[in-house]
């Protein structure tokens, strides 16, 4: 694990909790790796998880799939985040999505019943462990908040719009990139690939803005 110390030290679930600490909750917390080759399951949906995940190396799609097989992106997990803290501390609820490794990965996992438990050493630092889980936790409410407003939008066009208006002011800027392929955007907003092709070189006729694969600049 010493290799992914400075990405836990910046992480939000071990924010302010000093490297030495870190090395013995993760002794205290039955953290264990895990890797995983693209389009592997790391949960799937149906199944009780009983582990906090956190992603080290790599990329995870959290996906849902419809009786008929049609894909939607929930939400794409970078190094350093967390994901299935939710279905963890619900103990008997179980996963109603798969999270897919969509290219090698590797996962730290924390049994979520001793993250949640002050151990008997009673680490100095285990209850701010619990508050930046439920910090994580939150942040995550207020990410989907955001994605029910793109899609609340009634056309493509002010779905996209939407969304690159939340990817252009959280860069601070009018370019920037966006962490998904043309497939992945449209599966996110839950639009028809072509339909959503055809509008962004709409507006990019009409000079709203320009792209180059993920790269957009708005104008």
């Amino acid at each position: 694990m010493k290799e992914y110390m400075p990405l836990l030290k910046r992480s939000r679930l071990f924010q302010g909790i000093q490297e030495e600490e870190i090395a013995a909750m993760l002794r205290c917390l039955s953290a264990s790796t895990r890797s995983y080759q693209k389009g592997d399951c790391v949960f799937r949906r149906g199944e009780q998880i009983s582990s906090v995940a956190m992603l080290l190396e790599g990329c995870v799609h959290i996906q849902k799939e419809d009786y008929w097989g049609n894909l939607s992106i929930l939400n794409e997990i970078s190094r350093g985040e967390v994901f299935g803290e939710v279905y963890a501390c619900l103990v008997h609820e179980e996963m109603a999505h798969n999270a897919i490794a969509v290219k090698p990965s590797t996962v730290l996992l924390l049994d979520v019943k001793r993250v949640l438990t002050m151990c008997s050493s009673a680490c100095r630092f285990h209850g701010r462990l619990i508050h930046n889980l439920l910090t994580v936790i939150a942040g995550k409410n207020l990410l989907l908040t955001r994605k029910l407003e793109h899609m609340s939008c009634r056309t493509t066009r002010k779905k996209l719009l939407s969304y690159l208006s939340e990817q252009s002011l959280k860069a601070g800027r009018p370019d920037f990139d966006i962490p998904f392929n043309r497939q992945q955007l449209a599966d996110f907003l839950s639009v028809d690939r072509s339909a959503m092709s055809n509008e962004l070189c709409k507006m990019r006729d009409e000079g709203i803005l320009t792209f180059d694969r993920n790269h957009f600049v708005l104008n």
